[in-house]
Protein backbone atom coordinates (compact mmCIF):
# COMPACT_ATOMS: atom_id res chain seq x y z
CA UNK A 1 0.00 0.00 0.00
CA UNK A 2 1.84 3.52 -1.01
CA UNK A 3 2.09 5.67 1.92
CA UNK A 4 0.60 9.01 2.06
CA UNK A 5 2.59 12.29 2.17
CA UNK A 6 0.86 15.34 2.12
CA UNK A 7 2.58 18.79 1.56
CA UNK A 8 1.20 21.77 2.72
CA UNK A 9 3.26 24.35 0.66
CA UNK A 10 4.73 26.68 -2.10
CA UNK A 11 4.14 26.57 -5.75
CA UNK A 12 6.06 28.28 -7.89
CA UNK A 13 7.46 28.52 -11.75
CA UNK A 14 10.92 28.24 -12.26
CA UNK A 15 12.34 30.52 -14.68
CA UNK A 16 15.70 29.44 -15.01
CA UNK A 17 19.28 31.21 -16.76
CA UNK A 18 21.90 29.29 -17.47
CA UNK A 19 25.38 31.31 -17.35
CA UNK A 20 29.41 31.46 -17.53
CA UNK A 21 29.10 33.90 -14.44
CA UNK A 22 27.20 36.66 -12.86
CA UNK A 23 26.47 39.44 -13.88
CA UNK A 24 28.21 42.66 -11.96
CA UNK A 25 26.21 45.56 -11.10
CA UNK A 26 24.79 46.96 -13.30
CA UNK A 27 26.53 45.10 -16.25
CA UNK A 28 24.15 43.40 -18.68
CA UNK A 29 25.32 40.01 -19.75
CA UNK A 30 24.19 37.02 -22.79
CA UNK A 31 23.32 34.11 -21.00
CA UNK A 32 23.92 30.47 -22.39
CA UNK A 33 20.34 28.72 -22.12
CA UNK A 34 16.45 29.59 -20.17
CA UNK A 35 14.08 27.48 -19.50
CA UNK A 36 10.59 27.27 -18.06
CA UNK A 37 9.49 24.95 -16.14
CA UNK A 38 7.66 23.76 -12.45
CA UNK A 39 8.52 24.76 -9.09
CA UNK A 40 8.24 26.03 -5.33
CA UNK A 41 9.66 24.10 -3.04
CA UNK A 42 6.34 22.83 -1.56
CA UNK A 43 5.44 21.54 -5.21
CA UNK A 44 9.25 19.91 -5.62
CA UNK A 45 8.70 18.26 -2.80
CA UNK A 46 5.36 16.80 -3.43
CA UNK A 47 7.13 15.95 -7.57
CA UNK A 48 9.74 13.89 -5.31
CA UNK A 49 7.72 11.94 -3.04
CA UNK A 50 5.16 10.40 -5.55
CA UNK A 51 8.35 9.95 -8.39
CA UNK A 52 9.29 7.27 -5.25
CA UNK A 53 5.61 5.94 -4.89
CA UNK A 54 4.09 7.74 -2.50
CA UNK A 55 0.16 8.97 -2.74
CA UNK A 56 0.98 12.65 -2.84
CA UNK A 57 -1.48 15.66 -1.82
CA UNK A 58 -0.81 19.32 -2.29
CA UNK A 59 -2.34 22.11 0.05
CA UNK A 60 -1.47 25.35 -1.71
CA UNK A 61 -2.54 28.41 -3.28
CA UNK A 62 -1.96 29.60 -6.92
CA UNK A 63 -2.96 32.78 -8.89
CA UNK A 64 -5.56 33.35 -10.95
CA UNK A 65 -3.32 33.65 -14.14
CA UNK A 66 -1.76 30.85 -16.87
CA UNK A 67 0.73 29.89 -14.60
CA UNK A 68 -1.76 28.88 -11.87
CA UNK A 69 -4.11 27.01 -14.22
CA UNK A 70 -0.86 25.25 -15.89
CA UNK A 71 0.06 24.18 -12.26
CA UNK A 72 -2.76 22.72 -11.07
CA UNK A 73 -2.45 20.68 -14.30
CA UNK A 74 1.19 19.54 -14.31
CA UNK A 75 0.36 18.17 -10.36
CA UNK A 76 -2.61 16.14 -11.82
CA UNK A 77 -0.92 14.76 -14.84
CA UNK A 78 1.52 13.40 -12.34
CA UNK A 79 -1.28 11.75 -10.35
CA UNK A 80 -0.94 14.40 -6.90
CA UNK A 81 -4.37 15.35 -5.55
CA UNK A 82 -4.81 19.03 -6.27
CA UNK A 83 -8.70 19.02 -4.47
CA UNK A 84 -6.68 21.22 -1.71
CA UNK A 85 -5.00 23.28 -4.31
CA UNK A 86 -6.57 27.05 -4.38
CA UNK A 87 -6.64 29.59 -6.72
CA UNK A 88 -6.48 33.26 -5.55
CA UNK A 89 -8.26 35.56 -7.85
CA UNK A 90 -5.86 38.95 -8.70
CA UNK A 91 -3.21 37.31 -7.26
CA UNK A 92 -0.01 36.20 -9.49
CA UNK A 93 1.27 32.55 -9.20
CA UNK A 94 4.36 32.44 -7.52
CA UNK A 95 7.79 32.81 -9.48
CA UNK A 96 11.44 32.23 -9.22
CA UNK A 97 13.84 33.48 -11.50
CA UNK A 98 16.91 31.08 -10.91
CA UNK A 99 20.34 31.90 -12.12
CA UNK A 100 22.75 28.64 -12.79
CA UNK A 101 26.32 29.29 -13.52
CA UNK A 102 28.24 26.39 -15.62
CA UNK A 103 29.64 25.07 -11.82
CA UNK A 104 26.07 24.20 -11.05
CA UNK A 105 25.86 26.63 -8.29
CA UNK A 106 22.87 28.51 -8.26
CA UNK A 107 21.23 32.12 -6.99
CA UNK A 108 17.52 32.25 -6.48
CA UNK A 109 15.07 35.12 -6.28
CA UNK A 110 11.07 33.82 -4.77
CA UNK A 111 8.23 36.06 -5.65
CA UNK A 112 5.91 34.81 -3.35
CA UNK A 113 2.65 36.15 -4.93
CA UNK A 114 -0.21 33.72 -4.21
CA UNK A 115 1.62 31.21 -1.80
CA UNK A 116 1.57 34.15 0.87
CA UNK A 117 -1.90 33.79 0.63
CA UNK A 118 -2.41 30.36 2.22
CA UNK A 119 -4.05 31.11 5.75
CA UNK A 120 -4.38 28.48 8.67
CA UNK A 121 -7.89 28.08 7.57
CA UNK A 122 -6.88 26.69 4.46
CA UNK A 123 -5.17 23.80 6.45
CA UNK A 124 -8.18 23.34 8.69
CA UNK A 125 -10.47 23.13 5.40
CA UNK A 126 -8.20 20.03 4.10
CA UNK A 127 -8.06 18.63 7.50
CA UNK A 128 -9.45 15.50 5.77
CA UNK A 129 -6.54 15.39 3.84
CA UNK A 130 -4.36 15.75 6.95
CA UNK A 131 -5.75 13.59 8.79
CA UNK A 132 -5.18 10.35 6.35
CA UNK A 133 -1.65 11.43 5.84
CA UNK A 134 1.65 9.35 7.06
CA UNK A 135 3.72 12.42 7.13
CA UNK A 136 3.03 15.84 6.41
CA UNK A 137 5.90 17.94 5.16
CA UNK A 138 5.84 21.91 5.33
CA UNK A 139 8.38 24.66 4.49
CA UNK A 140 8.50 28.67 4.69
CA UNK A 141 7.54 30.03 1.54
CA UNK A 142 3.72 30.38 3.12
CA UNK A 143 3.31 32.58 6.01
CA UNK A 144 5.04 30.78 9.10
CA UNK A 145 1.55 31.36 11.09
CA UNK A 146 0.15 28.86 8.81
CA UNK A 147 3.14 26.40 8.48
CA UNK A 148 3.22 26.75 12.67
CA UNK A 149 -0.60 26.00 13.07
CA UNK A 150 -0.43 23.12 10.43
CA UNK A 151 1.82 21.51 12.63
CA UNK A 152 0.10 21.96 15.50
CA UNK A 153 -2.74 20.27 14.03
CA UNK A 154 -0.71 17.01 12.87
CA UNK A 155 1.05 16.52 16.69
CA UNK A 156 -2.85 17.04 18.18
CA UNK A 157 -3.61 14.10 15.58
CA UNK A 158 0.02 12.35 16.13
CA UNK A 159 0.85 12.66 12.38
CA UNK A 160 4.88 12.83 11.59
CA UNK A 161 6.28 16.19 10.26
CA UNK A 162 8.68 17.28 8.42
CA UNK A 163 9.42 20.94 8.44
CA UNK A 164 12.32 22.54 6.01
CA UNK A 165 13.07 25.91 7.58
CA UNK A 166 13.90 27.51 3.89
CA UNK A 167 14.25 30.26 2.78
CA UNK A 168 15.99 30.89 5.89
CA UNK A 169 15.05 33.21 8.55
CA UNK A 170 15.18 33.97 12.35
CA UNK A 171 12.91 31.23 13.94
CA UNK A 172 11.57 30.41 17.84
CA UNK A 173 12.96 26.90 18.27
CA UNK A 174 9.53 26.42 20.40
CA UNK A 175 7.56 26.98 17.89
CA UNK A 176 9.18 24.89 15.27
CA UNK A 177 9.90 22.16 17.88
CA UNK A 178 6.22 21.07 17.03
CA UNK A 179 7.96 19.30 14.18
CA UNK A 180 9.58 15.70 14.54
CA UNK A 181 11.82 16.57 12.02
CA UNK A 182 13.56 19.44 11.60
CA UNK A 183 15.80 19.35 8.56
CA UNK A 184 18.21 22.86 7.32
CA UNK A 185 21.00 23.31 5.11
CA UNK A 186 24.40 24.85 6.06
CA UNK A 187 22.82 28.30 5.47
CA UNK A 188 19.48 27.91 7.37
CA UNK A 189 21.28 25.94 10.14
CA UNK A 190 23.12 28.74 10.88
CA UNK A 191 20.44 31.52 10.81
CA UNK A 192 18.20 29.49 13.00
CA UNK A 193 21.14 28.24 15.46
CA UNK A 194 23.09 31.50 15.23
CA UNK A 195 25.98 29.09 14.88
CA UNK A 196 28.48 29.21 11.80
CA UNK A 197 28.62 25.98 9.82
CA UNK A 198 31.75 26.33 8.01
CA UNK A 199 32.52 21.95 8.14
CA UNK A 200 31.31 18.95 9.83
CA UNK A 201 32.40 20.19 13.20
CA UNK A 202 31.05 22.91 13.12
CA UNK A 203 27.27 21.37 11.85
CA UNK A 204 27.96 19.09 14.62
CA UNK A 205 27.90 21.94 16.88
CA UNK A 206 25.12 23.27 15.43
CA UNK A 207 23.06 20.10 15.84
CA UNK A 208 23.26 19.94 19.23
CA UNK A 209 22.34 23.59 20.11
CA UNK A 210 19.66 22.68 18.11
CA UNK A 211 18.64 19.88 20.24
CA UNK A 212 19.29 21.62 23.37
CA UNK A 213 16.84 24.21 22.48
CA UNK A 214 14.06 21.37 21.68
CA UNK A 215 14.40 20.40 18.61
CA UNK A 216 13.25 16.13 18.41
CA UNK A 217 15.33 15.46 15.21
CA UNK A 218 17.65 17.39 13.51
CA UNK A 219 19.02 16.57 9.84
CA UNK A 220 21.49 19.30 8.60
CA UNK A 221 22.15 18.87 4.56
CA UNK A 222 25.72 19.39 3.67
CA UNK A 223 25.13 19.25 0.15
CA UNK A 224 28.62 17.23 -1.62
CA UNK A 225 28.97 16.08 1.73
CA UNK A 226 26.00 14.16 2.42
CA UNK A 227 23.88 15.09 5.80
CA UNK A 228 24.32 14.81 9.47
CA UNK A 229 21.70 13.35 11.84
CA UNK A 230 22.25 14.21 15.63
CA UNK A 231 26.42 13.79 15.55
CA UNK A 232 25.82 11.00 13.06
CA UNK A 233 27.05 11.73 9.11
CA UNK A 234 26.17 10.27 6.58
CA UNK A 235 28.28 10.16 3.29
CA UNK A 236 27.24 11.60 0.21
CA UNK A 237 27.03 9.51 -2.99
CA UNK A 238 29.85 11.09 -5.56
CA UNK A 239 28.11 12.44 -8.86
CA UNK A 240 29.14 15.14 -11.34
CA UNK A 241 26.38 17.71 -11.07
CA UNK A 242 24.90 19.19 -14.07
CA UNK A 243 22.44 21.36 -12.07
CA UNK A 244 22.10 21.63 -8.22
CA UNK A 245 18.85 23.31 -8.00
CA UNK A 246 15.76 21.24 -6.43
CA UNK A 247 18.44 18.67 -4.74
CA UNK A 248 17.22 19.74 -1.36
CA UNK A 249 13.72 19.70 -1.96
CA UNK A 250 14.44 16.37 -3.85
CA UNK A 251 16.33 14.98 -0.56
CA UNK A 252 12.92 16.45 1.67
CA UNK A 253 10.36 14.74 -0.30
CA UNK A 254 12.11 11.44 -0.69
CA UNK A 255 13.08 11.16 2.61
CA UNK A 256 9.32 11.59 3.73
CA UNK A 257 8.60 8.88 1.85
CA UNK A 258 11.47 6.68 3.15
CA UNK A 259 10.66 7.27 6.53
CA UNK A 260 6.76 6.46 6.18
CA UNK A 261 7.65 3.15 4.45
CA UNK A 262 9.41 1.86 7.82
CA UNK A 263 13.20 2.43 7.18
CA UNK A 264 15.56 2.77 9.56
CA UNK A 265 16.15 6.84 9.69
CA UNK A 266 19.93 6.11 8.65
CA UNK A 267 19.13 4.03 5.89
CA UNK A 268 16.42 6.94 5.05
CA UNK A 269 18.65 9.70 5.40
CA UNK A 270 21.19 7.63 3.05
CA UNK A 271 18.43 6.60 0.47
CA UNK A 272 17.34 10.53 0.19
CA UNK A 273 21.10 11.57 0.05
CA UNK A 274 21.32 9.08 -3.19
CA UNK A 275 18.15 10.55 -4.64
CA UNK A 276 18.98 14.57 -4.45
CA UNK A 277 22.60 13.63 -5.51
CA UNK A 278 20.70 11.66 -8.38
CA UNK A 279 18.62 14.96 -8.89
CA UNK A 280 21.91 16.69 -10.12
CA UNK A 281 22.57 14.99 -12.77
CA UNK A 282 19.87 16.59 -14.94
CA UNK A 283 18.70 20.42 -15.73
CA UNK A 284 15.75 21.72 -13.80
CA UNK A 285 13.92 21.08 -11.18
CA UNK A 286 11.13 18.80 -11.02
CA UNK A 287 12.25 17.23 -14.20
CA UNK A 288 15.19 16.35 -12.73
CA UNK A 289 13.82 14.05 -10.41
CA UNK A 290 14.31 10.20 -11.18
CA UNK A 291 11.50 7.61 -11.40
CA UNK A 292 11.43 4.68 -8.17
CA UNK A 293 12.54 2.34 -10.69
CA UNK A 294 15.71 4.38 -11.33
CA UNK A 295 16.45 4.88 -7.85
CA UNK A 296 16.21 1.70 -7.20
CA UNK A 297 18.57 0.45 -9.72
CA UNK A 298 21.17 3.10 -8.87
CA UNK A 299 20.59 1.71 -5.21
CA UNK A 300 21.19 -1.33 -5.56
CA UNK A 301 24.55 -0.95 -7.69
CA UNK A 302 25.82 1.71 -5.41
CA UNK A 303 25.14 0.32 -1.70
CA UNK A 304 26.67 -2.88 -2.24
Amino acid sequence: MPKKIVVIGSANIDLTTFTDQFPRPGETIFGRDFSLGFGGKGANQAVAARHCGADVAMVARVGDDMFGEATIQNFKSLGIDTSRVLVTPGVSTGVAPIFVESSGQNRILVVKGANDRLTPEDVYTASDVILSADMVVLGLEIPLLTTIMAMQFAKEHSIQTIFNPAPAQVLDLQEIALADYVIPNETEAEIISGLPVRNLEDARTCSRKLADGGLKRVIITLGANGALFGDQHIAAFPVQPVDTTGAGDAFIGSLAVFLSSGYGELEAISRANLYAALSTLSIGTQKSFVSAERFNEEWRSRSR
